[in-house]
């Protein structure tokens, strides 16, 4: 390995760390423009939570929606309409079976154990929300 790709990988690993530090402040402004596209998602519509973030203006800060989530009060948001890669339910155990239950309430259709993305991710569009 060369001396310039030593250096290389290890600017990505700090910056990867920053980056991972940051999203987990507390950032009133970005958790609002996440809430703002979190609220968006129409019943019987998904998005995942690297959507939601690059929607509201923060590429790359999918765990930050994550955290959103999992601490904000309960059903003030449609928590599960947001999901991980590829339509994959992230949630474990209780908290897993009612996201998939709601969903299939809302006439989300699975395939296998993932959100059928073709037919229900919600296309974002931040320029068409009031904020």
């Amino acid at each position: 390995m060369a001396k310039g790709q030593v250096f290389d990988q290890f600017t990505v690993e700090r910056v990867k760390r920053s980056l991972l530090r940051d999203s987990l402040r507390k950032n009133e402004q970005r958790d609002l423009a996440f809430r703002h596209m979190i609220l968006s998602i129409p019943p019987g519509k998904v998005s995942t939570y690297g959507g939601v973030a690059a929607a509201a203006g923060y590429p790359r800060y999918h765990r930050s929606v994550a955290k959103l989530l999992r601490t904000g009060p309960a059903d003030q948001l449609p928590w599960h309409r947001i999901l991980g890669a590829g339509g994959e339910i992230k949630l474990r155990g209780a908290g897993a079976d009612e996201q998939r239950a709601r969903l299939e309430l809302e006439g989300v259709a699975f395939k296998g154990a993932r959100v059928d993305m073709e037919r229900h991710e919600h296309t974002m569009r931040p320029w068409e929300i009031d904020r």
